[in-house]
Formats: C-alpha cells, sequence, structure tokens
C-alpha cells in the first residue's frame, strides 16, 4: 500500500472506492523492474486511457462553449493538454510526491522528470474516470486544466511562439523580430546551434536546439515568457 494516500485524495477531493486503481495510477514502469514479486500493474494503460478521456472532455466543453473556427479551437486543446501543462498541473497538487519509481527514475531532472509527471496525470485522469465515472472526471478536469483556458487566450501561449512574439512586439515597439546565429557546435550528425532574437538593437533573449529552426522557437519562447513577466 502506498503511504499517505488520503493526502493525494484529499487534494483531489476524491476517495477512491478501488484502491487498486489509485495504485495502478502511482506506479511506474520502473518501479516493477526493482519489485518483481509485487503483483501490482503499472500505470502505462491508465495514461492511455487518460489521456483520451481528457481530450473528449476539453474537446467537449471547447465545442459547447465557443463558436470560434475549428483551428482556433485545436490550438486551444492543444495548449490545455500538452505535457508541460499537465506536468505544472501535477507538480501543483504535488503528484510527485506519491508515485512510485525505481531508485534511478526518482531522481530524474528536467524533461524526463516532466514528462513522467504529465504521464502519472494523464493516469490519474483515467483512474478517476474508471472509479467515479465521467462526472467526476470532468469535476477534475474543469477545476485543474480548463479553468487555465481564460489565462492561455490572453496570452496568446496557445500560438506558435514565433507567430506570437511578432505579434506582440509589432503591436508593442513596431519592430519585427531578427533571429541570428550565435554558434554552432559540434559534428555534422550532432549539431547545437544557438540563436538570439533580436528587437530593434536589443537582444532579449536566446534559445538552442538541434536545428536553426529549433533554436529560434527556444529563442521565441524564452522571448514570450520574459514579455509575459515585464508586463
Amino acid at each position: 500500500m502506498i503511504n499517505n494516500l488520503s493526502e493525494l485524495e484529499s487534494t483531489i477531493e476524491y476517495v477512491f472506492n478501488d484502491k487498486t486503481i489509485i495504485e495502478t495510477v502511482l506506479t511506474h514502469r520502473s518501479y516493477l523492474n526493482e519489485h518483481r514479486d509485487q503483483d501490482v500493474e503499472h500505470n502505462e494503460r491508465l495514461e492511455f486511457l487518460g489521456d483520451a478521456v481528457l481530450e473528449v472532455i476539453v474537446t467537449d466543453y471547447l465545442y459547447k462553449h465557443y463558436k470560434n473556427p475549428e483551428g482556433e479551437l485545436t490550438s486551444w486543446r492543444s495548449a490545455l493538454v500538452k505535457g508541460e501543462q499537465l506536468s505544472a498541473i501535477a507538480e501543483s497538487i504535488k503528484l510527485g510526491n506519491y508515485l512510485r519509481m525505481s531508485r534511478g527514475e526518482s531522481q530524474s531532472t528536467g524533461k524526463a522528470r516532466s514528462i513522467i509527471l504529465a504521464n502519472a496525470l494523464e493516469a490519474l485522469i483515467g483512474g478517476l474516470y474508471l472509479d467515479g465515472g465521467i462526472d467526476i472526471t470532468k469535476k477534475f478536469v474543469d477545476k485543474y486544466i480548463i479553468a487555465k483556458l481564460n489565462e492561455i487566450i490572453k496570452s496568446g501561449s496557445y500560438k506558435d511562439a514565433k507567430s506570437a512574439l511578432q505579434e506582440l512586439t509589432q503591436e508593442n515597439k513596431g519592430f519585427t523580430p531578427e533571429y541570428r546565429l550565435i554558434s554552432e557546435n559540434g559534428p555534422d550528425h550532432a549539431k547545437q546551434f544557438e540563436v538570439g532574437v533580436w528587437i530593434g538593437d536589443e537582444m532579449i533573449a536566446k534559445g538552442s536546439g538541434n536545428s536553426k529552426q529549433a533554436a529560434e522557437r527556444e529563442a521565441a519562447s524564452q522571448a514570450l515568457e520574459i514579455w509575459q513577466k515585464n508586463n
């Protein structure tokens, strides 16, 4: 039995009837590699279910509440259910504190940890659907995910980063962002590029990636974050 399950249930305002479901939600595949004697399932199948349930709930909400074109609704949905967003929500409810993982995986940081948390949140949504049904799951999704929609629309974060930055800078500064290559390193099969983005005479952010395009997107994303902090 996982310790302190009642704390998590209190946070999400739902008590599981079948505790094996929430135990599965919180069991990463790597845990079973170190505990082969335990008769428990890892959470990947629940993640698969939760991913589909989440998309249906968000799509249904957007369809019923907005008359915007399909392309815009699709962009909003993508922004709501993207991994970074789900990971941040998982962090906010301290989901990582309850996950059972191998010793190695438990030390994960950065993008690796973000993926684990996002997947666990999808598994939790799948678990809520199995144990509590669609209304319970909608309540959770409304509170933690759909609640982010107004912020996403207001900030324009659902747009491609370069497009969003261009709209902001043209509207507020009268300039179009310019991307300049700062450095290029590594062998031909594993190049790393660093790109800066300039607004007028000022470089406001840098980004890196395995292509110039990826580095430009990262630079634009960093610039948008700086903009939102300062405005």
